[in-house]
């Protein structure tokens, strides 16, 4: 047989190889320009390109395909980026005691914002019936975008694995426990099977526990085999995976920013309007969640690092994350009779304010911790 002819066989046996070298090393360039500062400018993004296909698509029908996005990142990207970023540690005392500082910590948030709603709610109306309406609506809207937007957090190195743990524990209290709460508050009609109604959709039902497989997984495969995403090359498909989850879910972020929303008109509606309207249960969910909330959480992680009971790159998590905005999600515990207008400017209006902030807070942690 030729010799050519050998060779030509070698050359198109090694043709495949050839070309999945090629993509994993192109895929190891792009990941730097999907991860750190560079994923800010993603919500800018979103915004704008939401704004433009509304006027040619119409704004229903591309609401509707983003809802179809956000799942999906909800679904499939956010579990692959907290799989892989718990693939790399070995899950030891440090971590277990941030997980029981982290549920601490929330819980003592929602208990931050029951008390604020009860105290102000005699101010709101004296029929308790809208007392409770309020009440609810406040404490559900403490819930902040720690999947969406809170995921830039996790392109810091340092911060990443905490970060995921405070990302999976707060997704298992916002669609597990708080409504939980809300039935039992909502006093829910007990149906003729003696079970009581759950108006969340199944799906964000579940997506707690099915959320918790990832990490508990990962763990558990990185503790038997030692596996990282270092173990082979394929472990950098992971890396890439996870990395463009972040603009992904930045880009979310910025398209659900609705324009009407954010008027000159309904702003001054914000600052200076009165009586007991919708305007007014969003000026003390806001006062709460971009004021009240930061100032408490920095204060304490401010004494806990001083004490040298939590170290810094604790603090920053919690503190970075007590000025996310309010989660889009909680639109779906509206049947349990919180306020959806209240509910849906209160995002709208926090993400807008939270912006700013988080991108200054996101850069300093960067160079503090990069």
């Amino acid at each position: 047989m030729p010799t050519s002819f050998l060779e030509n066989i070698k050359t198109v046996l090694k043709a495949p190889r050839f070309l999945e070298d090629n993509m994993l090393g192109l895929i190891s360039e792009i990941i730097p320009y999907i991860s750190g500062l560079w994923t800010l400018p993603w919500i800018v993004v979103g915004f704008f390109a939401t704004l433009i296909l509304s006027k040619i698509y119409g704004e229903e029908y591309v609401n509707n395909v983003m809802k179809k996005i956000g799942l999906v990142i909800l679904f499939v990207f956010i579990p692959i980026l907290v799989f892989k970023l718990f693939l790399n540690i070995d899950f030891k005392k440090e971590e277990i005691d941030f997980v029981i500082l982290s549920c601490v910590f929330i819980t003592l948030l929602y208990g931050l914002a029951y008390v604020f709603a009860l105290q102000n709610s005699k101010k709101i109306s004296s029929r308790e019936g809208k007392k409770m309406n309020f009440i609810k609506t406040v404490v559900v809207n403490q819930g902040r975008s720690a999947a969406f937007f809170g995921s830039a957090i996790l392109s810091i190195e340092k911060l990443e694995i905490f970060a995921a743990i405070y990302l999976t524990l707060l997704g298992i209290f916002l669609f597990a426990a708080v409504p939980y709460i809300l039935s039992v508050l909502h006093r829910k009609e007990i149906t003729s099977d003696n079970k009581q109604k759950n108006p969340l959709p199944l799906y964000l039902r579940i997506f707690p526990w099915y959320l918790l497989i990832f990490p508990v997984s990962a763990v558990l495969i990185h503790s038997y085999t030692g596996l990282t995403t270092a173990s082979n090359d394929y472990g950098i498909v992971l890396n890439f995976l996870g990395a463009i989850t972040i603009p992904a879910a930045l880009y979310y972020v910025g398209s659900g920013i609705k324009v009407d929303d954010i008027k000159m008109t309904e702003l001054k509606k914000l600052f200076f309007g009165k009586g007991s309207d919708e305007m007014m249960w969003v000026r003390y969910i806001l006062f709460l969640t971009m004021v009240i909330t930061p100032i408490v959480v920095t204060i304490a992680c401010g004494i806990l690092v001083f004490l040298g009971i939590i170290s810094t790159a604790w603090a920053a998590v919690l503190i970075i994350n007590s000025i996310l905005p309010i989660t889009s999600t909680n639109m779906f515990l509206i049947p349990y009779g919180i306020n959806k207008r209240a509910t849906a400017l209160s995002v709208t209006w926090s993400t807008f304010f939270s912006i700013p902030i988080f991108v200054v807070l996101l850069y300093v942690f960067t160079v503090l911790f990069g």
